[in-house]
């Protein structure tokens, strides 16, 4: 069973992840090419205005209106996106497949890093229950979401730090890990996707039309 999962059900969730994710986007495009106003309306210097708005911290006003979800917000996507790539485990495996590695993160910064995508993903389920905005616009697929997210990250801490049988929670850790890529072209994950494109038609039609600023 752990040969199936770490082999063929790994490749077959890559395979379903760049796959979907070519649909979505090659989707969202022809169907903004049927709109009249979406590419006529597309401008570059807006749209990087924008998206380097968006990515730096506190650039934008809502930012700095809630700083300590700015902080939780960056400090959760920066170690969600960075600590899978450069883990040392994960780039002996690469290295062993395909001959090719890079730098990887010190054991201990890779733990605090991991940490802290747990800790940031109970901050967010507790907003979600406790704040009465977020939990009005939150539906069960949300916590479903969150759940999908953090998964990777618990099962692979315990699983380096031999917590529990070591065999057993490296095949969840990978099964959780084929969950999410599995997801993410499909759920609202996709957003991961997306970013770019809603971030630079939203400043181009602010920017471009609008006259005012989208941040």
């Amino acid at each position: 069973m752990y040969q199936f999962i770490a082999g063929p059900l790994v490749w077959c969730a890559f395979a379903v992840l760049i796959i979907g994710s070519l649909y979505r986007i090659i989707s969202m495009l022809s169907l903004a090419q049927k709109d009249m106003v979406v590419y006529p309306y597309m401008s570059l210097r807006h749209s990087l205005r924008s998206l380097v708005h968006w990515l730096v911290p506190f650039a934008s006003v809502n930012m700095r209106r809630q700083p300590e979800m700015t902080v939780v917000t960056f400090a959760f996507h920066i170690c969600l996106i960075v600590t899978p790539i450069f883990l040392l485990p994960h780039n002996i495996l690469l290295h062993q497949s395909w001959g090719i590695g890079w730098w990887s993160l010190p054991k201990g910064v890779a733990d605090v890093m991991t940490l802290i995508v747990i800790v940031t993903c109970v901050i967010f389920f507790l907003r979600r229950i406790t704040s009465p905005v977020v939990k009005y616009v939150t539906s069960p697929s949300d916590y479903v979401l969150l759940a999908i997210t953090v998964a990777p990250f618990i099962t692979g801490f315990l699983a380096y730090h031999h917590v529990m049988p070591y065999k057993t929670m490296s095949a969840l850790h990978i099964l959780s890990g084929v969950i999410m890529l599995v997801a993410i072209p499909f759920t609202r994950l996709s957003h991961m996707l997306f970013f770019v494109f809603t971030r630079s038609y939203m400043g181009s039609e602010f920017g471009a039309v609008r006259n005012s600023k989208d941040w």
